[in-house]
């Protein structure tokens, strides 16, 4: 499903949360589909429960999740991106490779494009 790079500049809670966000958008993890427990993914991790609570915190609070007592946290409907974006993701990660370029690299260009392409408030 995961996993969780000790030596990855980016922390615990955004490597988890942004594969999971990942994993929603391009329908790998279904709508309605049921995540595991804190306790349980943090303990596959080898990450702490509070690492993996926030995670779990961010995703709701932008919509991609929803986490009921009964019915656990399982993944909204709607957020599925589409085969167009995904295709280009995938061209963007073929081309940078074919250029030797890591994957730091290649989400520095992607934050450099989407900086340039973003409407400037007035």
């Amino acid at each position: 499903m995961i996993s969780v790079d000790p030596s990855s500049p980016l922390s615990p809670v955004e490597q988890i949360r942004s594969q999971l966000a990942a994993q929603i958008r391009t329908g790998q993890i279904p709508a309605d589909a049921r995540l595991p427990p804190v306790r349980q993914l943090a303990a596959d991790l080898r990450v702490s429960a509070g690492s993996v609570a926030k995670a779990y915190r961010e995703l709701e609070s932008s919509g991609l999740i929803r986490t009921a007592r009964a019915a656990g946290t399982r993944v909204n409907p709607g957020y599925a991106t589409t085969e167009p974006l995904i295709q280009a993701a995938e061209n963007l990660a073929h081309q940078a490779i074919k250029d030797g370029l890591s994957l730091t690299e290649a989400q520095g260009l992607l934050a450099h494009a989407w900086a340039q392409t973003r409407p400037t408030s007035k």
